[in-house]
């Protein structure tokens, strides 16, 4: 689906533009003790790479090595900028550890995602309070969406898909 994004209708695939995907773990989740595990794609039948600009690269987020890659994992998992290799980065988490301003727009964020977390937490218990409401068949759609504080049609796919 990403690429579906990246081309207009019509245009070649060929004009597919390179892309990476990257997946910073918090541990080595391949289990090799490498830095990095770069993916490419291949044709199972040959083992011939399948050339389409695509790429996936895990990043050990555990790796500690004297290395450039070594040198920002430790940064990433630091707390205090003064311990940083990294001054752009170390720069940053300055800004928005100490800075007045810095300070406001993170708590801005997090306020922010405490929001979120508690309406997906309502929605979650909504969801599943209309699921016990149909597995127990006492109540119209109607009702049921009336007192879970859910859409009708929610209600309705929910129907359907305990029916699948």
């Amino acid at each position: 689906m990403m690429d579906a994004t990246l081309l207009k209708k019509g245009d070649d695939f060929d004009n597919l533009p390179e892309t990476w995907i990257v997946f910073i773990t918090e541990n080595d989740v391949i289990g090799k003790g490498l830095p990095l595990y770069p993916i490419e794609r291949c044709f199972l039948g040959t083992g011939e790479r399948f050339e389409d600009g695509s790429h996936i690269l895990y990043v050990n987020g555990a790796y500690r090595g004297d290395t450039p890659i070594g040198k920002l994992m430790h940064d990433f998992s630091c707390t205090n900028a003064a311990d940083m290799y990294y001054g752009t980065l170390a720069d940053r988490v300055r800004f928005f550890k100490e800075s007045k301003e810095g300070i406001l727009i993170m708590c801005k964020v997090m306020e922010d995602m405490r929001k979120e977390s508690l309406q997906e937490g309502v929605k979650e218990g909504a969801i599943n309070t209309a699921k016990r409401m149909l597995a127990d068949g006492m109540l119209t759609l109607e009702k049921i969406a009336e007192y879970a504080g859910l859409p009708l049609d929610e209600v309705k796919q929910l129907k359907a898909d305990r029916s699948a």
